[in-house]
């Protein structure tokens, strides 16, 4: 989830008898049926235009298919977890009153604007079928976007209003038109059922996986778009909340595109970049300043497909993230996880010049880390520093699977120094391994050496980043971040911010 905030004026759980399945045969079976698909699973693009080629009649025995073989279930939600629940679309703008408090003098007329997920058939599902059990993952659901409106008349009275309203992608308006879960999870599961996943869903709608765009909202161009890395970016009326075109800068970018694109200071240019399951595994672009063409883009030719989620910039460099939370369709294959943190695997960060290319990136070896907000970066003499921030281990896609999904998340969020009692050796689940931290990487461009260290203790976990968008890339002296509420977050076994940290 992230906002934009713009100063100037602008325009019930289902319980069934489960379906007895037998994970491992299926495992060998369709592992075998499906390896001579994997050529042609590599070519499948972001998007196959499957609806021009596939007759109707098709398409219905298909979702026959899914619907006789496929069982929908909610997953369970508890009492302290009520607040992630998906609230109502609205629509239209309504007139918030009973206001308490004062709007500063100073403070500018516009509109705070936000997304996030919001399932749209009433909370996360799972998958139940004769090839086991996928499941959605807690960053998914469909992406809604939320706009509060500030006004003054010419007496300098405030009004204050809200709208809020689905991103209607090409996949929202699919399970709307069927008017019941379709989509399939392709994320978290049985390995048997992530593959037959992949494929009905490809056939059916065009798509491995839903299209999100329930991550940020960004401006760039003097237009305003909603996006999550596994799509394209969405333009999007920040006064209506509709839904426009996808940002493919006019066919020049057809891959995913990443939550978090930056401004380069001085030339205003968008550099992003979007990471796919198949090569290339990772690629950076940089979009005029005016949003109108993509002036440079280049494959990073990275040897495997790191789920990276931002990228940094400083007046001269692109900063590239490459941390062992990798997406591996042969691991899949082979009965594992489609998206795995393999801690004992390499990680770096690389420095690439903005115009670059593979060859010319300079790759510092650092010790293993899962990052994926940054907060800022900057050169300083022949160092390039890197402020973001680091955890042990990877919140996504969540445990193993056969680990109880609350005790994992429950104490993952402990303090690191919770613990008075003595840890199962046998356990893998160990207090506070989700903790944390805002950690600084200096790298020297001169000699290759790397300074680490940690900014904000081990008392306080925090994340989400933000500084004065004014100062990215540049030295900036503050940045904020929200500050995990270890207690709420091991009760409810879900992630809770409780206040903001100053830096």
């Amino acid at each position: 989830m992230a906002t934009l905030c713009l100063a100037p004026q602008v325009k019930g759980s289902v319980h069934k008898q489960p379906i007895p399945h037998r994970i491992g045969e299926l495992k060998t079976s369709l592992s075998c049926t499906v390896k001579p698909f994997i050529q042609e699973l590599e070519k499948i693009p972001m998007m196959i235009n499957v609806s021009k080629t596939i007759k109707s009649a098709t398409l219905r025995i298909l979702d026959a298919f899914v619907d006789s073989i496929f069982q929908f279930v909610d997953q369970p939600v508890l009492p302290s977890q009520r607040n992630f629940l998906p609230v109502e679309e609205i629509g239209h703008i309504v007139q918030i009153e009973g206001i308490v408090g004062e709007i500063p003098a100073d403070f500018p007329e516009g509109v705070y604007i936000r997304n996030g997920a919001n399932p749209l058939w009433g909370g996360l599902k799972s998958a139940i079928s004769v090839f086991g059990r996928s499941n959605h993952v807690w960053i998914e659901g469909e992406g809604m976007l939320h706009a509060l409106y500030f006004t003054k008349d010419t007496n300098g009275n405030w009004s204050f209003s809200y709208n809020n309203r689905f991103v209607e992608s090409q996949t929202f308006k699919m399970e709307k038109q069927r008017n019941k879960p379709s989509s399939l999870p392709a994320l978290e599961g049985d390995s048997p059922a992530i593959l037959a996943a992949f494929l009905l869903n490809a056939f059916r709608f065009g798509y491995v996986n839903k299209i999100l765009s329930n991550t940020n909202v960004f401006e760039h161009g003097g237009k305003y778009y909603s996006i999550a890395e596994n799509y394209l970016a969405q333009e999007i009326d920040i006064s209506s909340l509709s839904t426009f075109d996808d940002w493919d800068l006019c066919g020049a970018w057809c891959r995913p595109f990443t939550s978090h694109p930056k401004k380069a200071p001085g030339s205003g240019e968008l550099v992003i970049m979007g990471v796919d399951a198949v090569k290339p595994y990772y690629v950076v672009g940089v979009v005029s300043a005016d949003g109108k063409k993509l002036i440079h883009k280049v494959d990073v030719k990275l040897e495997r497909s790191t789920f990276a989620h931002d990228i940094g910039v400083t007046q001269k460099y692109d900063i590239i993230l490459d941390f062992p939370l990798i997406i591996d369709v042969y691991r899949l294959l082979r009965g594992g996880p489609l998206l795995k943190y393999e801690k004992e695997k390499y990680a770096r960060i690389g420095v690439m010049p903005r115009y670059g290319d593979a060859d010319s990136i300079r790759w510092f070896d650092v010790e293993s880390y899962c990052t994926f907000h940054i907060l800022n970066c900057f050169e300083d003499g022949d160092e390039v520093i890197v402020r973001a921030c680091k955890s042990n281990e990877s919140i996504i896609p969540g445990p193993d699977w056969g680990i109880d999904k609350f005790k994992w998340f429950s104490k993952g969020f402990k303090p690191l120094s919770s613990s008075t009692e003595e840890e199962d050796d046998n356990s893998s689940i160990k207090d506070g391994f989700l903790f944390t931290c805002v950690n600084e990487w200096r790298l020297n461009m001169e000699t290759g050496e790397v300074k680490e260290r940690n900014l904000s203790g081990t008392e306080f976990s925090m994340d989400f980043p933000m500084i004065n968008e004014g100062y990215t890339g540049l030295r900036c002296k503050y940045g904020y971040t929200q500050v995990i509420d270890s207690e709420a977050s091991s009760i409810c076994g879900n992630q809770t911010h409780n206040t903001i940290s100053f830096i």
